[in-house]
């Protein structure tokens, strides 16, 4: 019986791959690091080749894990960071460079002229999207411009584009299959999300030929099937979804108001706002939460570029501690009368202040500053900025009522932090049982389709709640570190501080 589903995760720093049963439990799960390069300040790079290897070996050892073979999988659901760029060749299926990943600022030069220029509220009425280096469409066109003989091969149809879901679906059916869904397409540029179709103005404005764009598809449908050789017998291929609305899926946001954060290497908060697309005031994305049927549920969006990633910084760096686990229990021995303020810009800021130029700084050093302070301001420093951007989407939203955040990825399983951070919220914090939320999500996408798991509004009420975190600290309190922290961020910005 295809009584499982097959999750492909693939993220910033690592794959993996997990097994869900029929009643969405896990059944086994694979997992390995996906090395980085910084070729030279600010740029991130990927190896396609190790993609690719890592997705295939984790998928394969989830599989023999479970003691399952490729018939008894009801589908294959596909996740993966987002906005990351990829061009290869159509024929032979080779990148004509390395990925270009989503935090790689190489593009802001671009991103200030096409600024200057005015062409920012075209391309954000289409898009949702700011013109910022974070997303692919200036990306594309960089390595059109860089790689030799790129703009004339794109221009003849020899190469095709795609965020990492399309470079895998690509891979994964034998090159038989160019398409995406309609979350990853939102995330390039160059997406019309009111008419859910590739924008040919905005293509043009940024130099991307229409030949080099994927089919987009929505999120639960049929993605072709796999190559026999990749695991034993083919799978269909029915989901689909970038990592953060894959974990809104997983965590059963499915009514309008309902809100996640996913803490991984950045933060990632979604608040999913119905069929209707609000424009945000304040400097939010307006983006597809997902499409199932043919019907667009919208959310607004802030992205952080740097969570988990100052606390490994803190690990690899500046080896001030031996495990990223232990920053909590860390924090917790942190002296209060110390007032440390991270503000970890390494690859700029985010929403809602949008820098690309900002950079990381430190206030409040003391001669007493240690490993545990630093801790503690490296894991308030995600809480400040989600609290940013949970500020942002209550304006947005137009309600001051009661918000629940209900968060997920690897940061949460520390008590500490998602105590501070309902603190510095001053609203409830939701901690599911399975904190696997973004896997989950593809995988349930893919069961939908398969006809093995039920619709939205059954799935929601499987969700269950691990521990509720609530707010203690004082409003005065709160108010206070918000300011200090505000004050820190207006330090940092390129623009200078804040008058």
């Amino acid at each position: 019986m295809t009584s499982y589903t097959l999750a492909i995760d693939q993220g910033t720093t690592s794959s993996r791959a997990i097994v869900f049963r029929a009643d969405m439990t896990i059944a086994a799960i694979a997992q390995e690091e996906l090395p980085q390069h910084y070729p030279a300040p600010g740029w991130v790079e990927h190896d396609a080749d190790d993609i690719w290897r890592t997705v295939l070996s984790t998928a394969r050892s989830a599989l023999t894990k479970a003691g399952l073979q490729a018939r008894q999988i009801a589908g294959i659901g596909i996740t993966n960071q987002r906005e990351t760029t990829l061009i290869w060749d159509r024929a032979t299926g080779r990148p004509i460079h390395r990925a270009i990943v989503w935090q790689d600022r190489r593009t802001s030069d671009v991103c200030r002229r096409l600024k200057d220029a005015g062409h920012e509220p075209r391309v954000s009425d289409a898009t949702g999207l700011l013109l910022d280096p974070y997303f692919s469409g200036t990306k594309i066109g960089w390595l059109l411009d860089n790689v030799p003989g790129a703009r004339e091969r794109a221009e003849r149809g020899e190469l095709a584009f795609g965020t990492i879901d399309s470079f895998l679906l690509w891979r994964l059916t034998g090159g038989r299959v160019h398409a995406s869904d309609a979350t990853n397409a939102a995330r390039t540029l160059l997406f019309n999300i009111h008419r859910n179709e590739w924008d040919v103005e905005i293509c043009e404005l940024l130099g991307v030929p229409m030949s080099l764009l994927p089919e987009v598809r929505d999120c639960a449908t049929d993605f072709g099937r796999t190559m026999p050789e990749h695991f034993g017998g083919d799978i269909g291929i029915l989901g689909i979804a970038g990592d953060q609305q894959a974990a809104l899926v997983g965590q059963a946001c499915f009514q309008p108001g309902m809100m996640k954060s996913t803490y991984g290497t950045g933060c990632f908060a979604v608040l999913n706002t119905g069929q209707k697309a609000i424009t945000s005031k304040n400097r939010l994305l307006t983006t597809i939460g997902y499409r199932l049927d043919g019907v667009t549920t919208y959310a607004l969006e802030g992205s952080i570029f740097i969570a988990g990633a100052a606390v490994q910084w803190l690990r690899d760096e500046l080896r001030l501690l031996t495990s990223s686990a232990g920053s909590g229990s860390m924090a917790e021995r942190a002296d209060p009368e110390q007032d440390v303020i991270l503000v970890p810009a390494f690859v700029g800021l985010g929403a809602p202040y949008w820098d690309a130029e900002a950079r990381g700084a430190i206030f409040g050093l003391t001669r007493g500053t240690g490993p545990n302070e630093l801790a503690r301001a490296a894991l308030e420093a995600v809480c400040f900025q989600t609290a940013d951007l949970v500020d942002a989407m209550r304006r947005d939203w137009g309600t001051d009522g009661e918000t629940v955040m209900r968060v997920d990825g690897g940061m949460v399983a520390s008590d500490w932090t998602m105590q501070r951070l309902a603190d510095l919220l001053g609203a409830a914090v939701d901690r599911p049982t399975v904190l696997e939320t973004t896997a989950l999500g593809a995988a349930y996408l893919a069961g939908l389709h398969a006809g093995l798991y039920p619709e939205p509004d059954r799935v929601a009420e499987t969700w269950a709640l691990d521990r509720r975190f609530s707010p203690s600290m004082s409003q005065e309190e709160r108010a206070n570190r918000l300011a200090v922290w505000r004050d820190a961020v207006s330090r940092t910005l390129s623009r200078g501080p804040a008058s």
